[in-house]
């Protein structure tokens, strides 16, 4: 590449690396409620269609329960009546479903603490569900077949979702559903981050991972994999990053370019992420664009080593960082652990037994890393400092994305329950 334009391309990583940044950073880890509010966490039952709201920080009682598919017979009907709406229902539930419907994946409150906004996979859509009734304020069906991950947007006024099957992201007032903006992606849209400054949304597309064809050699297969990073006014594309070129460059061109969850440093200038089938994570310089360190966790013995039988092609799925930006934790997803890794060293910290941990994120005190056990139907809190469990809290069916947000303060579950 002509110097010029690796200068070019150094410039803009660096500029990104002034506003970037990921889930559960600092300042929304340690942020005080607004008057009036009281700070949750809220767990995703996937397979329930529940969702559990606990306790933001200490014990993680449980506060209350929703149901985020109260219009399942509406939907179903819909389903049923329409031969290729029945066909993709089908092949989620009987692919990335594990043989279960996916109905809560992804959720974030509104600013005033009375709705929860819910992506839900296996109806391919956006809901409002009203947090004092239960009932639903708006629905946005997603473009294709099957909505997943979302954003929020600093301000909490806007929410980016994925429309996996149609490679779009769409961007929604969370207020009133309104379609404000959306933009294409590389093929299976992911995970979404807002930049701090809310200028920018970083999307990471993973491709197909529902097929057979795990190994190395076949992972060309897969499809178009790579970060877009859109400007979050015009949702017009500013940079597309292909890690398969900077794999490649630091040795690792048998690794896949499927870059899973991420969590960038708190002065946004690193980012530590997970790819397909890698039992660990890499380390991004932004303003050099290119990977500097990467970390090996250990196996689980009893994990099989066969791809085809690691659940949509993740080996270990969920990385998030405490406050100060020392310390990250993992989800070992496949390995049956979540461990406390010190970012200085990368020296891991104890292995805590987990059930198939599929996400971390940070509580809202920023002392704890908040892991969910889809296997086992429960959410455990580590210790940041010591890398050891503080307490276990059983939830719905499935657990899988946890997010921090907001309710009434004398909130319990919609009417009163």
């Amino acid at each position: 590449m002509p110097a010029p334009r690796t200068r070019h391309l150094c410039s803009v990583a660096a500029a990104l690396a002034l506003t970037a940044a990921g889930p559960a950073t600092a300042a929304s880890a340690a942020s005080a409620a607004p008057g009036g509010l009281r700070e949750v966490l809220f767990v995703g039952n996937n397979w329930d269609g529940t969702a559990d709201v606990i306790r933001s920080s200490g014990d993680f009682a449980k506060v209350g329960r929703i149901n985020v598919v109260p219009d399942k017979d509406a939907r179903m009907a819909e389903i049923n009546a329409d031969p290729i709406k029945w066909i993709y229902f089908q092949a989620i539930r009987n692919s990335v479903g594990e043989g279960h419907d996916q109905f809560a994946d992804d959720m974030y409150s509104t600013p005033d603490g009375r709705s929860v906004v819910v992506s839900r996979p296996s109806f391919a859509d956006v809901v409002s569900v009203n947090l004092a009734t239960g009932r639903i304020n708006w629905r946005f069906p997603v473009a294709g077949y099957r909505a997943d991950h979302m954003a929020v947007s600093p301000d909490g006024t806007r929410v980016a979702v994925s429309a996996s099957t149609a490679n779009t992201v769409h961007v929604l007032d969370i207020g009133t559903g309104r379609q404000l903006g959306s933009f294409a992606t590389g093929d299976k849209p992911h995970e979404n981050v807002f930049t701090k400054d809310g200028k920018y949304i970083w999307n990471m597309s993973i491709g197909d991972v529902n097929t057979a064809l795990d190994t190395p050699g076949w992972d060309w297969t897969k499809g178009d994999r790579h970060i877009t990073v859109v400007d979050a006014t015009t949702y017009k594309q500013v940079k597309v990053i292909d890690m398969r070129q900077r794999l490649d460059a630091f040795g690792l061109k048998d690794f896949s370019d499927a870059v899973r969850p991420a969590v960038f440093s708190p002065d946004q200038s690193t980012l530590y992420f997970q790819v397909s089938f890698f039992n660990g994570f890499l380390e991004y310089d932004l303003a050099t664009d290119r990977i500097t360190r990467m970390k090996t966790l250990p196996k689980n013995p009893a994990t099989s080593e066969d791809r085809t039988t690691w659940v949509n092609d993740s080996r270990h799925h969920g990385i998030s960082m405490n406050p100060e930006g020392t310390k990250l934790c993992v989800a070992g997803t496949m390995d049956d652990y979540a461990t406390v890794v010190d970012r200085a060293s990368l020296q891991e910290g104890p292995l805590v037994t987990a059930s198939k941990p599929y996400w971390a994120t940070v509580s809202g005190d920023g002392k704890d890393c908040i892991v969910s056990e889809s296997g086992a139907d429960q959410v455990t809190a580590i210790d940041f400092a010591t890398g050891r469990k503080v307490t276990t809290v059983p939830v719905g069916d499935h657990p899988q994305r946890v997010r921090l947000g907001h309710v009434q303060a004398d909130w319990t579950g919609p009417g009163g329950n």
